[in-house]
């Protein structure tokens, strides 16, 4: 059985995600594979949601960016998902026409929406850009509480956000957003990292200097490793941020130029 490692590259604003395992390749025939159990293929669904919302508010958004949370008085209450929907789309509709009225580029946003397991009340989560006055972006909303802060990102982004974000979500999609958001900018590379490699990365997964060898112009924040016991081998995720860039807040969409030039070399 031949194997080889690839390394995906995920470039979101001023993170770096990357994505080493293991691909297996037999020869002849293909061996039909074993489905994965109901219960570990939903968290890894979920597992999957995780990641791709974490990229695409690391691609979209920074710490000059809003996160918005709407809750409801007893006047207001939704009577079923329907028109909790309705209420969210009014209000981001209220939002993008002020932003057209005072000249502002088109709405970006991430929302979703969630029902209380013990309340039964629903609320609202929405990300979008900072170029409104909070006390504004509140007004517009006329049904409760609504509480406007600016996005703050710890070492490893908003990991942590994203995660209580797609919990537990109302309607069909786990997060509705805006069309006009960047995706990641991906390369992958085989046989760039081999399997000794990958396993000495697993085993000092806690330091920093390998990764920051390994990735220059890039800041460790964490690495999560896994030795799979069934196929022996080493996965690993590590996530790498750029400080200047945090500290300037970019995007992909503004750092796309720079971005293609450093592919380019690597």
């Amino acid at each position: 059985m031949r194997v080889f490692y690839r390394e995906n590259r995920f470039f979101c604003g001023a993170f770096m995600d990357v994505e080493i395992y293991p691909v297996f390749k037999k020869p002849g025939r293909r061996k039909k594979q074993c489905k994965p159990s109901s219960e570990i293929q939903k968290r890894l669904n979920q597992r999957r949601r995780e990641l791709k919302l974490t990229r695409l508010i690391h691609t979209n958004f920074t710490n000059q960016d809003i996160a918005l949370h709407l809750t409801y008085d007893d006047e207001n209450l939704p009577k079923d998902d329907t028109q909790a929907k309705r209420d969210v789309q009014n209000f981001l509709r209220r939002v993008n026409y002020f932003r057209r009225k005072n000249g502002l580029a088109g709405l970006k946003y991430i929302s979703v929406t969630e029902k209380g397991k013990k309340t039964g009340r629903y609320h609202h989560h929405i990300l979008m850009q900072g170029d409104i006055d909070r006390d504004v972006l509140e007004g517009f909303w006329k049904k409760g509480i609504a509480n406007a802060d600016r996005l703050k990102f710890g070492k490893n982004g908003l990991v942590g956000l994203s995660k209580y974000m797609v919990k537990a979500p109302v309607f069909d999609k786990h997060y509705n957003c805006s069309r006009n958001l960047a995706q990641p900018v991906v390369k992958t590379r085989d046989n760039a990292i081999t399997g000794t490699k990958a396993r000495e990365l697993c085993e000092c997964a806690e330091y920093a200097q390998p990764f920051e060898a390994l990735y220059p112009g890039y800041t460790f924040a964490e690495a999560e490793p896994l030795l799979n016991q069934v196929n022996g081998g080493y996965y690993l995720l590590v996530r790498m941020r750029r400080e200047a860039a945090m500290q300037r807040g970019e995007t992909t969409q503004n750092k796309n130029a720079k971005i293609g030039v450093w592919m380019a070399q690597t």
